[in-house]
């Protein structure tokens, strides 16, 4: 039996409506081969706010932030600074804008190499090998012959473009020495040779109709506004003389003078003969006609509303958030899929002319265009904080993660995503705690403090056996405590607290805790801890009249939170780490005092039970 082949079309069909037959209306509906030619391109782009901004927005949003370039200080300096010197962010957003417009653009690499027709060789780009950039338009570059062979690099795309020059003179270019952008995509080069062979077509190309019928319906609106008040007044007899130019004159003069009254005192003189009405246009509902008119060209260019418009998002609890978010994210796709590609020899050129070299190392990253605020920044900040605390946080006296390697990570994110700026040059000139070896003198002293601070047989301290919970004092006695002294007195200060007294509250706790739940807070093997030189540092004035020198720490920071999840509660709601260096200032001038920037070195952590008569054994020097 022989094969039947049958053609089945999966549709309905009513007879009775005429759905799916050839007397369907619908049949009549079928898309065309778009035409549009330089010349209405050319007239859209200069005559039309829609077309303009539809082909700039995203061209513009895509360069403006540019690129964040990963290498040596020295290297950054170089290839920022040859970027600026050849423009080469303003070069790319020309041709950007002219590919999105016409269809087509490049930037021709200018290098030493003298022979433009023959493929660029990117690993003989020396220093200063990049010489200039050009933009070119597709109207300026005619590409040749397309490439056949499905074993080259530029199978499907011409073998050369031919740049048409004043006076006749052509130049032949190799697509190697090009960036090119090719707007939207043509569907195919078979189907595309009668339009523009080898380039891509004009954005505004599937979006011009829902333009024009935008702007004819802002037009038509606006022309109405010109009709929403229409006078109407019956004149007797009026037609049956109208053929009499004595009695037109002398109806066109009645009522002019009538609307000059009337525009005078706002008084309508008629006779009584004449009826007088006055209608007004509806224009209720015109904005939402004109704004779904706007969102249908939203929708067609890929932008939205709100950056299309440059408006707040409208309607109840409306932010826009999403629609930017997938905005941003369409602009960095265009950013990776379709710059970064297009500048691949061009970046080579620009590394090797900056840098003499092609370090591997060096690469960039594509700025984002979502910019957090400043609250932002510090919520976040706060939050990856306390999730390194936690991970630090102690069980039975352990570390669960062991900090210096909780600190360097935390450290390379606030580096990496930008939440602290200027850690990493801070890190540069100080390095961190871990690298900040105290001298020998230092640990010594910090010995025999540790030593001293040992509770005797019989003593309530530390170490003590009894586990019942009472208030608790923890300290840390400035190991340096000599170089904050003679800072002090070259500050002016005529008495400062003796060197023993000098030290920093990490707790200060009436409520009774479980001293055995705190575990123990450590930094170098021997104990102490370092506070680097330079941070934020202020002379500050507490109650009780104590001057004291406050400066950040987020070691201690993490130990007073740590110390209040057992159950410790304090009188102040922030803590601040401070040195009191003493209650009587003498004629100094506080806010002129400079505040000591130097490192400082904390002996171990001391735990004491509150006394409340503290401040009667404070000692003088």
């Amino acid at each position: 039996m022989a094969n039947v082949i049958h053609l089945v079309r999966d549709g309905l069909m009513s007879l009775a409506s005429r759905m799916g037959t050839d007397r369907d209306k619908a049949a009549t509906t079928f898309y065309a081969q778009p035409t549009l030619t330089d010349e209405q391109i050319i007239a859209a782009y200069r005559g039309s706010w829609l077309p303009r901004k539809i082909v700039d927005i995203p061209a513009l949003d895509s360069c403006r932030k540019w690129r964040n370039w990963q290498a040596e200080d020295d290297q950054i300096e170089g290839i920022e600074g040859l970027e600026k010197r050849l423009n080469i962010k303003g070069k790319i957003l020309e041709a950007s804008k002219k590919a999105r417009l016409f269809g087509g653009a490049a930037v021709y690499i200018g290098t030493a190499d003298a022979n433009p027709a023959q493929p660029l060789d990117v690993e003989r780009v020396g220093a200063d090998g990049l010489k200039y950039l050009t933009v070119m338009t597709r109207r300026q570059l005619s590409a040749g012959e397309i490439d056949r062979d499905p074993t080259s690099e530029w199978y499907g795309r011409p073998k050369l473009y031919t740049l048409s020059g004043a006076n006749g003179l052509q130049m032949e270019i190799h697509p190697s020495r090009l960036v090119l952008f090719g707007g939207a995509m043509a569907p195919d080069e078979d189907f595309n040779q009668a339009v523009n062979l080898g380039w891509g077509e004009s954005v505004l190309t599937s979006t011009l109709d829902a333009i024009k019928n935008a702007d004819s319906t802002a037009g038509n609106i606006a022309s109405l506004i010109f009709e929403a008040k229409i006078d109407i007044i019956k004149v007797p007899q009026f037609s049956a003389n109208i053929g009499n130019q004595a009695y037109e004159d002398a109806v066109l003069r009645r009522y002019t003078l009538a609307n000059t009254i009337k525009g005078i005192n706002g008084t309508l003189i008629l006779d009584a003969e004449e009826e007088y009405e006055s209608k007004s246009a509806q224009l209720a509902g015109l904005t939402d006609i004109l704004m779904a008119f706007m969102q249908i060209v939203s929708g067609a260019a890929d932008i939205p509303v709100t950056r299309l418009l440059g408006q707040s998002p409208a309607g109840l609890n409306s932010t826009g958030t999403s629609d930017m978010k997938n905005y941003h994210d369409r602009i960095q796709s265009m950013q990776e899929l379709e710059l970064s590609p297009a500048m691949m020899r061009l970046d080579e050129c620009i590394i090797r002319s900056a840098t003499g070299k092609r370090d591997k190392d060096v690469y960039y990253e594509w700025a984002p265009l979502e910019q957090m605020s400043e609250k932002e920044k510090a919520d976040i900040f706060k939050t990856k904080a306390d999730a390194a605390r936690a991970l630090v946080g102690t069980t039975s006296g352990q570390e669960i993660i062991p900090r210096e390697a909780v600190s360097d990570a935390l450290i390379n994110t606030f580096v990496e995503d930008g939440s602290l700026p200027g850690l990493e040059a801070a890190i540069d000139e100080y390095g961190t705690l871990a690298e900040q070896e105290p001298s020998e003198a230092e640990l010594a002293a910090a010995a025999a403090a540790q030593a001293a601070a040992k509770p005797q047989p019989g003593q309530r301290g530390q170490q003590t056996q009894d586990a019942a919970p009472r208030s608790l004092y923890v300290s840390r006695k400035v190991v340096n405590a000599d170089d904050i002294i003679a800072w002090a007195k070259g500050q002016g200060f005529k008495t400062t607290l003796a060197a023993d007294d000098l030290h920093v509250t990490v707790i200060y706790s009436r409520t009774a805790v479980d001293w055995m739940k705190a575990g123990q807070d450590y930094w170098n093997e021997d104990g102490t801890l370092v506070i680097p030189p330079g941070g934020p540092r202020v002379i500050s004035i507490f109650d009780g009249g104590a001057i004291v020198l406050e400066f950040a720490s987020a070691s201690l920071s993490w130990r007073h939170m740590e110390l209040k999840r057992i159950g410790a509660e304090t009188s102040y709601p922030e803590y601040s780490p401070h040195i009191t260096i003493t209650y009587d200032p003498g004629d100094v001038e506080i806010r002129k005092v400079e505040p000591y920037r130097g490192k400082i070195v904390f002996g171990p952590e001391i735990f004491a039970e509150v006394d409340e008569d503290w401040s009667s054994k404070v000692e003088k020097e």
